[in-house]
């Protein structure tokens, strides 16, 4: 399975910072629309990643005061991406490795969606029973040996 096969099911929409906007107006819009994550984008290019896990760091550094601090003081500047080509293993590797719960998805340098933990996750389970059902249905179906004439 690759990574295209997961964002065609999950579909494509996406949400963007950019870096110059503020941390909490990011902070609002990814809990306004249930999202762990923010593409940060600058002119087309994927710059950064914003996650709750820079935000929390922010807030830590700063003593919880989220004043005017940028989306681009917070973001992971360096975030792990994959394209629509990598293989799911692939991707499990690198999400574990990296400890990383978003990666976004290059096609060259365009931005074609984001996969989370979650999305990979629900994609292994729901191969595996898939392949279970098929297995299943298999030993249900296997033919009775022929027996030698006597």
């Amino acid at each position: 399975m690759k990574v295209s096969d997961i964002l065609r099911v999950k579909g494509n929409t996406l949400y963007t910072a950019s870096p110059e906007d503020s941390l909490a107006q990011a902070i609002e819009t990814m809990a306004e629309k249930d999202m762990g994550s923010l593409v940060v984008m600058s002119h087309g290019d994927l710059v950064g990643m914003l996650t709750f896990r820079e935000v929390i760091k922010c807030l830590v550094k700063n003593k919880q005061v989220i004043g005017a601090t940028s989306v681009q003081s917070a973001m992971d500047s360096t975030p792990l991406t994959c394209t629509m080509e990598t293989d799911l293993d692939d991707v499990r590797r690198m999400m574990l490795e990296h400890h990383a719960r978003y990666l976004p998805v290059l096609d060259k340098k365009m931005l074609m969606g984001v996969i989370s933990f979650y999305d990979v996750a629900k994609a292994v389970v729901e191969s595996q029973d898939f392949e279970n059902k098929m297995l299943k249905a298999y030993i249900r179906d296997w033919p009775d040996e022929e027996r030698p004439a006597a």
